[in-house]
């Protein structure tokens, strides 16, 4: 069992909560380990037959009830619960409401109120390092990725089972069960694709051709992706004009997990070509896993001009920018940190960072070159 950061957060909010995440990330245990007063599981299709048959279910089973905490699960099963929880509120029933969840896209098309002012939103993402604490290795997260239930398991073949039948499941046949896409073979195709390119920049029209699949549908498959918290996508950094700075325009895009991007891939091989993207994959989804564990807004953007410099990342933390260069090496020198050296022209002020393998801080050209552990904390992660 591991002790989720986030979970502070969420004890001592004034307000209810809203917790989003994709399936698996540990939302459900971490809310149950706040104890709260009454459960209501709509992942549980009797519960879910109860709720949707009879609009004032929620009202009745706290007819002559007074609990304090009120946990529902999965809440965009049936987004109109949302509507009832506001009015229940607005009543000025002293109730916190924890409310999860792993479709902001089911929440929208079921019209659902949001209850801005009423409650307070969070993201919940597979452990960080620092969650994982003496469990962090580096070669298990870029062959494994970070899911709690997969770090609990004992070997590796345990841990690619469980991830194969996450992707095969979950991502598959449960997109298609929630009316998500409306056939499964195209989006099947797609998603081993999208996971192959993982971490390129986005391009629909070559998605299309690899997968065989209409470009319209790609575009809304991969919409089905962000709304479910499957991928992020990252844009140019907004402060900077794209066009007078020769900025490639399209985002890239990451899997919230390098563990099910290796399933999707169907390999857990971590030599050779691969350990470049994987690593940069990892550092990604690292910088969101521990600003969301530790609830502190970070903004991560894109930077490749059309005549070739690129850095990996633009990260934005508390108005302080970050340009990161990630290299899975054990040494690095002077050439590895010439890209962050010619940034200094488009920004007046950036802080420059290289995360690499090895296990030692050093200096080089005015440049920290740091392990993923030590970056985070340099990052104030």
């Amino acid at each position: 069992m591991y002790t989720r950061l986030l979970g502070k957060s969420l004890q001592s909010s004034p307000k209810s909560i809203l917790l989003l995440g994709p399936r698996q990330v540990g939302k459900s245990t971490l809310i149950k380990q706040l104890k709260p007063d009454m459960i209501i599981n709509l992942a549980s299709e009797k519960e879910y037959f109860d709720f949707q048959s009879h609009v004032g279910e929620l009202e009745n089973r706290l007819e002559g009830r007074t609990p304090k905490t009120v946990f529902i699960d999965e809440i965009q099963r049936i987004p109109r619960l949302l509507n009832t929880v506001q009015a229940l509120l607005d009543e000025g029933r002293e109730i916190k409401f924890f409310l999860t969840g792993s479709s902001a896209r089911k929440l929208r098309k079921g019209r659902a109120n949001l209850l801005p002012g009423r409650l307070f939103s969070y993201e919940m993402a597979p452990l960080c390092v620092e969650e994982m604490a003496t469990d962090w290795n580096v070669n298990n997260a870029l062959q494994f990725g970070s899911l709690p239930g997969v770090l609990n398991l004992k070997n590796s073949r345990e841990k690619k089972k469980l991830l194969l039948s996450y992707a095969n499941t979950y991502l598959k046949e449960e997109i298609l069960a929630e009316s998500l896409v409306r056939g499964i073979d195209g989006f099947v195709r797609f998603l081993r694709e999208a996971a192959v390119m993982a971490g390129d920049f986005l391009d629909y029209s070559k998605l299309s051709r690899r997968a065989k699949v209409p470009r319209q549908s790609v575009v809304r498959h991969f919409e089905v992706l962000e709304d479910t918290l499957i991928v992020k996508a990252i844009e140019n950094d907004p402060d900077l004009d794209s066009a007078e700075n020769d900025l490639i325009k399209h985002p890239r895009y990451f899997l919230f997990d390098v563990g099910v991007c290796n399933a999707l891939k169907g390999s857990f091989d971590i030599s050779g070509d691969r350990i470049g993207s994987l690593w940069e994959h990892l550092v990604f989804n690292q910088l969101v896993n521990t600003g969301c564990a530790k609830d502190i807004p970070i903004r991560i953007n894109n930077f490749r001009t059309r005549g070739g410099l690129e850095v990996d990342f633009i990260v934005q933390i508390d108005g302080v920018k970050f340009a990161i260069e990630c290299k899975a090496t054990q040494m690095v020198t002077e050439v590895d940190t010439k890209n962050l050296g010619k940034i200094k022209s488009y920004y007046r002020k950036i802080e420059k960072l290289l995360i690499y393998f090895g296990p030692h801080p050093k200096k080089i050209n005015g440049v920290w070159a740091l392990p993923l552990p030590k970056a985070l904390k340099h990052l104030g992660l």
